[in-house]
């Protein structure tokens, strides 16, 4: 099977392919449906109304989808640049481009295949003129938006301990992804802490206007916006668009469906009640619509995915058809029996169980560790069992609920010598060096983007100090100018003294001279460079003597490579039609650039599997959270952490919907396996620096006892007393202390966790647990005097939120705290 193409865990003939160019007249229908089973060919051969394909995981949905356009373009004979295909990561979007110009030849470059938010920015650099801004808006992402959402709060004088930016933005966020807007959120205020929150919002979308900039979820908002408010303009994208494809279904939010609804529904009137209908006769029939989803991959509500999309579509498009993929091509029958027993008790949901003909494979291997870390060893001892079986470290995943579960694996793989890697670490453009240079280059496209602008305008140190900028920051408020007029005319701002306005007109003099080389339509990499070498940043860092700046180095030497391959890419402009490409009337320039690195999304960031054939390397075990597993696969995966409280998490345990997408990420976890599953709890796990005692996970309990193979439980742990340390320690390999031998049976004599927590009794005895509830004052032997916000569990689980003032707000376990009640 070495000549294959693979596909989402299928493989497809290269002979198909090649077969596929080599005909004159593109693929034949044979071609296209070969290889396929008999869903999956009704999904590809469908014509007519609305299509929903249920593709359960590992069924082959983005095969389905890839000869569904191929189809449409060589058989139905549609013009390529009348299909619109939405997924969700860039990465996504060019591996179905590759696979329909593998098939169809060079006319898939004319196809619209990208993200939501890449689409709606090919729309918005076209028309958002029409909402009153210009075409050169900037995108800010997270950072940029909370560093915005941080100088808003500052300007309406609140208190950032209780109006904390991220807080507010998430509030802010849910709103836009509703579709309400300010106006209508102020009017549903009923308190002055909403109030408080309305106020922000509102000034929050003054000054992304005022710096002609948009976050993410305007990007979606204003698209929609815009297609509501100008029938003209969403005639002409429903007039383009006669076939519109969109993978992942389950995971769109209300403006996703919005946009959808507007490009693709024969009534308007649903998602947009003030919107005034559009009468049949003026606009075009509705354009073919297939979804690709499956509800049980619901997983990212807390980023407002609605799975009640999918749910409802036959409601919302009657005439829909619904096709079911079920045959899965990833997994043993042993794994799938166990993630279909798991989703099988949510309620609600559309009967589907998976199968494949692989075979039942190996039994699930369960585990009951006696803490976190005997869980880390026992993982290590697998990975290295199998290795001695043929196995690679880069065939295997570890998946845990939250981030944090990492650091004691981390910690066990480095003493063991694990080669490993941790999938959502500080990421590439999340690096402080590389903000700085985007900043620059954001920046010098739209003068406007004064949070741009204030992080780089003394970055490298130049001279230009807070009082400086506060001088300038009122001279623009009162002669209501842009930060960066003001800077140009720094010589009228009052109080600005004769060094700092010397300063300031160097920097100006510097963005000036930048800002030719963009309006001359210079390469993107070219400017890159220019701005590292004459703003003096290379300089600063080449003459440090801290080895982390040497890795600065390193890292804006690799964005510079970024930007040269995109420079040379001439597919490289998002914005720009591929037509235009093609025919070179086009060159990429810095802003295609930066849409291009705002729109990497956090799956772009993983790191590509192993290539199979590479014997010098044996690759890396992966850890990852389970959200960021989704839409991946591997040989082998390890399940940990599985206990109430855990995973499920603990604020899922009293709600049954929020239950249900804990589930949902289990039945997510359980599919990425191929051949081999283990599944792990602890009887202990530290928490707030004391042991705390789970029970199992009730997902462990809804898999099917047959399909497990118990190397250890509950009832072979030793029931322990307080052991005399001094009698039961030894020191191992690589530092660190062991408690016991382990027997045959693979038993410890005592729990690590438990002589852990007996030596923290030890070295200080616990405290007398005061009676606190919010307003009283207290007084800390550290922070001092403070006020109780909230207080959570009783007795020894106390734990206080305090606010001590000028310390800011802490969290005490009351157990430990040197806390006395005045």
């Amino acid at each position: 099977m070495s000549d294959t193409l693979p596909i989402l865990g299928q493989s497809l003939p290269a002979t198909d392919s090649e077969a596929a160019r080599r005909r004159p007249g593109g693929p034949s229908a044979d071609d296209l449906l070969a290889g396929l089973n008999e869903p999956q060919r009704a999904a590809v051969v469908h014509d007519g109304g609305p299509l929903l394909v249920v593709a359960g995981a590992g069924s082959g949905k983005t095969r389905v989808l890839t000869r569904r356009i191929a189809w449409i373009v060589s058989q139905r004979k549609a013009h390529p640049g009348s299909i619109l295909a939405i997924t969700f990561t860039n990465k996504a979007a060019a591996e179905m481009k590759e696979r329909v110009e593998a098939l169809v030849g060079p006319r898939a470059r004319l196809m619209w295949v990208s993200t939501f938010h890449s689409a709606c920015v090919r729309i918005l650099r076209k028309e958002i003129d029409k909402l009153g801004y210009k075409s050169s808006f900037t995108i800010y992402d997270a950072a940029d938006s909370k560093r915005l959402m941080t100088m808003v709060i500052n300007d309406l004088a609140l208190d950032p301990r209780r109006y904390q930016p991220g807080a507010v933005l998430h509030w802010v966020s849910s709103h836009k992804n509703e579709l309400r807007g300010p106006e209508e959120v102020a009017a549903d205020t009923r308190n002055s802490f909403e109030k408080a929150y309305a106020a922000t919002y509102t000034r929050y979308q003054q000054r992304l206007r005022d710096a002609n900039a948009l976050d993410f979820d305007d990007i979606l908002t204003l698209t929609v916006d815009l297609l509501a408010r100008f029938p003209e303009v969403r005639e002409t994208y429903r007039r383009r668009f006669r076939h519109v494809l969109v993978d992942e279904y389950q995971d769109t939010n209300h403006a996703q469906y919005a946009l959808i609804h507007q490009l693709c529904a024969d009534s308007l009137e649903d998602p947009l009640s003030s919107t005034e209908p559009v009468e049949p006769t003026d606009r075009v029939s509705p354009a073919e619509l297939m979804v690709v989803g499956d509800a049980d991959q619901s997983i990212y509500a807390f980023r407002g995915a609605n799975i009640r999309n999918i749910l409802d579509f036959e409601q919302d498009f009657p005439d829909a058809t619904t096709i079911l993929l079920e045959q899965n091509y990833r997994s043993t029958q042993t794994i799938l029996n166990a993630a279909n027993a798991v989703i099988g008790h949510n309620r609600g949901r559309k009967p589907k169980n998976l199968w494949s003909d692989a075979g039942m494979g190996a039994q699930v291997v369960g585990y009951v560790a006696d803490d976190e870390r005997d869980e880390a060893r026992f993982v290590s001892g697998e990975i290295d069992t199998l290795a001695d079986d043929g196995s690679r470290p880069g065939d295997v995943a570890v998946f845990y609920r939250t981030n944090a579960q990492s650091r004691v694996f981390e910690e066990v793989f480095i003493r063991l010598g694990m080669p490993y890697r941790v999938v959502g670490g500080v990421r590439f453009y999340e690096r402080r060096e590389v903000r700085d240079a985007l900043a620059y280059l954001r920046m010098l496209v739209n003068a406007d983007d004064e949070v741009s602008l204030r992080r780089i305008v003394n970055t490298p140190k130049r001279g230009i100090g807070d009082r400086a900028l506060e001088c300038v920051t009122s001279f623009a408020q009162r002669e209501r100018l842009t930060f960066w007029e003001a800077l140009r005319r720094a010589d009228e701002a009052p109080g600005l003294v004769t060094r700092s306005l010397t300063a300031i007109q160097g920097f100006v003099a510097l963005v000036e001279e930048l800002q030719s080389m963009v309006d001359a339509g210079e390469r993107a990499d070219v400017i890159l460079e220019s701005v590292l070498a004459r703003s003096g940043y290379l300089d600063e860092l080449e003459a440090s003597d801290d080895p982390q700046d040497g890795t600065r180095l390193e890292n804006l030497a690799e964005l510079v490579a970024v930007a040269r391959e995109f420079s040379e890419d001439p597919q490289a402009g998002p914005s720009a039609d591929p037509a235009d490409v093609d025919a070179g009337v086009v060159t990429p320039g810095l802003s295609d650039f930066l849409e291009r690195v705002a729109l990497v999304a956090d799956t772009d960031q993983i790191p590509d599997a192993p290539d199979p054939d590479d014997t010098d390397d044996g690759g890396m075990v992966t850890l990852m959270t389970l959200h960021t597993a989704k839409g991946l696969e591997f040989p082998t995966v390890f399940l940990t952490g599985l206990e109430d409280g855990v995973f499920p998490h603990s604020r899922s345990l009293d709600d049954g919907g929020e239950l249900e997408e804990e589930r949902r990420l289990a039945y997510v976890g359980l599919t990425r396996a191929r051949e081999r599953l283990y599944l792990s709890r602890a009887l202990v796990r530290s928490a707030w620096g004391a042991p705390a005692h789970n029970p199992a996970s009730r997902f462990l309990g809804e898999v099917p006892d047959d399909l497990v193979d118990w190397r250890r439980t509950e009832a072979d742990q030793v029931h322990w007393q307080r052991p005399d340390l001094s009698l039961t320690t030894r020191q191992v390999p690589g530092g660190g202390v062991g408690l016991g031998q382990p027997t045959s049976a693979g038993r410890r004599n005592f729990s690590a966790a438990a002589a852990r927590a007996d030596a923290a009794a030890k070295s200080q005895p616990a405290r007398p647990v005061p009676s606190l509830a919010p307003g009283d004052r207290v007084t800390h032997d550290t922070f001092g005097l403070g006020t109780v916000v909230t207080v959570e569990g009783v007795a020894e689980k106390s734990v206080a939120s305090i606010d001590f003032g000028t310390e800011g707000v802490k969290r005490l376990l009351l157990r430990y705290a040197p806390v006395e009640k005045l």
